[in-house]
């Protein structure tokens, strides 16, 4: 018995087990604080204006733990695993010297990561259904992927020649503003979705700790602090572009669908959980498997990293496909019929402020339970050296998500309300706080847009307006609920940036230059 255990340790955590377990006590108490939030609202809304069926509630409640045990999983298997993986392969890369070697790479990496990113396949497969099987599920992800691919790659090239990011992020909209004017509304929901989808619960980490690897070979630590951000804002730009491309080439304008929100009564208290866990692991391996390829091509060419290293980061892989595993399943079985159902129940009500309001404080708690969250604030903590505090950036986000959830409510409400009249002048307000927030803010900014929409955005505020969608006459699932995933990616934008303009007005005050 006692060998047994000994092997199961070994296996899963490594001979540092001790630290291991303290590391996951530590996440627990993490990602319970940031769930607790939603399921109180969840709970006080049953018991007050949105009754919910006892068997529902029960199920968010086992959902609501599976989602406490998957992150913290996938958090420690992100610190172990994926995060070395990025910062190695950065380094790596760097150290060749050689752009040509650079680019090529960049190229590869930016497409298979991307496949890998399971939110990805959850949008996909949304526009499949949304479209009626006009735009195929793996269309959407190739051509997204490539889009990753080509501005992942422009943006190592920027990082490496210290081409400022602003001017990147300024040319980039300027061009997907263009494509717009040609883009059919449904389709522009769908590009700035794809965006947020893409950067989700295991492309942020990976992207992020790539550029962290390449900005901390550079000699000037200013300009990698500054670096350090602003790679994931670039490459989900590529996202946009791609779908908007793919939308005028293959002259989609005449699009119909309709995604249906019915929900399936369930035969036992149980039986979606056991129907999630049978189809959940299977896309989860088949994300992962491009990427652990990826990672052993790498080393046995230009990391050749020792046992102990190589060992520790395969037990990184498995904490993150477990994490993911668990976390997907309880957001799935769990949390998707809730948010359909209190949105649904809570539109019909005549008093339009308590639907937005409770649409904010959904955005609010939501943004707390993301995986990706807890990843960038660390970073940022990290490389900052505490300069940018974890709760202000905190604070920052749930305040853009919760307006963004608000405004999408709002949307759906006001027929006349339409998505380019939100992302319009709220992508023109982000460039202009770009010339005027220190330059560290907009890569942080321009990151945490592409954050705050991972795997709890996709599913459960998704869920929530449309169902709101589906219970207000007038309004449309297909075009509300893809633009609600494009407002939230937005609004994070320009709160963090406004961050940076009170950190400025600070360093003012006290006499510090350069801030």
């Amino acid at each position: 018995m006692r060998l047994q255990r000994s092997f199961f340790y070994v296996i899963l955590l490594g001979k540092g087990c001790d630290r291991y377990l303290s590391l996951l006590n530590e996440k627990l108490k993490e990602t319970l604080y940031s769930v607790i939030p939603i399921t109180v609202i969840v709970l006080v809304l049953h018991l007050t204006i949105a009754p919910l069926d006892i068997s529902v509630l029960i199920r968010f409640l086992i959902g609501a733990l599976a989602i406490v045990i998957g992150l913290s999983v996938f958090l420690i298997g992100v610190e172990i695993g994926v995060t070395p993986i990025g910062n190695h392969m950065g380094s790596a890369l760097t150290k060749t010297n050689r752009i040509l070697i650079i680019i090529i790479a960049s190229l590869i990496l930016g497409f298979f990561i991307s496949i890998a990113e399971p939110d990805l396949h959850i949008l996909a497969g949304q526009v499949n259904a949304a479209t009626a099987g006009m735009i195929a599920k793996s269309g959407i992800v190739i051509v997204v992927s490539i889009g990753i691919a080509i501005m992942l790659t422009i943006g190592m090239v920027r990082i490496l020649y210290n081409f400022p990011l602003f001017k990147i992020l300024t040319v980039m909209y300027i061009l997907i503003f263009i494509l717009s004017l040609f883009t059919s509304s449904e389709f522009l929901a769908i590009s700035f979705d794809a965006s947020g989808a893409t950067t989700g619960a295991l492309t942020v980490p990976f992207i992020m700790a790539l550029s962290i690897g390449i900005s901390t070979m550079k000699k000037d630590s200013k300009a990698s602090e500054k670096d350090s951000f602003g790679l994931v804002a670039i490459a989900s730009g590529g996202a946009i572009l791609s779908v908007m491309l793919m939308s005028l080439i293959g002259n989609t304008k005449n699009m119909t669908g309709a995604i249906t929100t019915e929900q399936e009564i369930p035969v036992s208290l149980m039986s979606p959980f056991f129907h999630q866990i049978t189809i959940v692991p299977i896309e989860i391996a088949i994300a992962l498997l491009p990427f652990l390829f990826l990672f052993l091509m790498f080393h046995f060419t230009l990391l050749k990293l020792s046992k102990r290293a190589f060992f520790k980061i395969i037990i990184g892989l498995i904490y993150t496909f477990l994490g993911l595993v668990i976390f997907m399943t309880g957001v799935n079985a769990g949390f998707m019929q809730v948010g359909n159902e209190l949105g649904a129940v809570i539109s019909t009500m005549n008093n339009k402020a308590i639907v937005i309001g409770v649409g904010f404080l959904l955005g609010v708690v939501s943004i707390l339970a993301e995986p990706a969250v807890h990843i960038l604030t660390n970073q940022i903590q990290d490389v900052t050296s505490g300069y940018v505090p974890k709760k202000a950036v905190l604070f920052a986000l749930c305040a853009g998500v919760g307006m963004a959830v608000a405004l999408s409510i709002l949307r759906i409400l006001v027929p006349g309300l339409k998505l380019w009249h939100y992302l319009l002048p709220g992508y023109v307000i982000s460039i202009a706080l770009m010339y005027f927030v220190p330059k560290l803010f907009v890569g942080i900014a321009f990151d945490a847009g592409g954050v705050a929409t991972g795997p709890m955005t996709a599913t459960f505020i998704l869920a929530f307006t449309q169902g709101a969608a589906s219970a207000i006459p007038g309004a449309s699932v297909l075009t509300d609920g893809f633009g609600m995933i494009a407002t939230v990616a937005m609004m994070p934008i320009i709160s963090l940036q406004i961050l940076g303009l009170i950190f400025k007005i600070r360093a003012k005050k006290r006499g510090v230059k350069n801030v």
